[in-house]
């Protein structure tokens, strides 16, 4: 599991696609949330607008990122 600092209170989930890599651009994050490709702690998310806060749990192509 991959730990990815967040500088603020929370980031919106196609922003923390971006910010840990995982997505190049907010238009591909905004279509894998679309498709259902992503979870937030162990629930699948389709709110690109979600707010991630440190101690969530991001899924994404078989890799997890923890927010601290």
């Amino acid at each position: 599991m991959k730990e990815i600092k967040i500088n603020t209170e929370f980031i919106k989930l196609d922003s923390f696609l971006k910010w840990c890599g995982a997505a190049s651009q907010g238009a591909e994050a905004k279509i894998y949330i679309l498709n259902e490709e992503v979870k937030v702690n162990n629930e699948i998310c389709t709110q690109r607008g979600k707010k991630i806060r440190p101690g969530d749990i991001v899924e994404f192509n078989g890799e997890k990122y923890k927010v601290v």
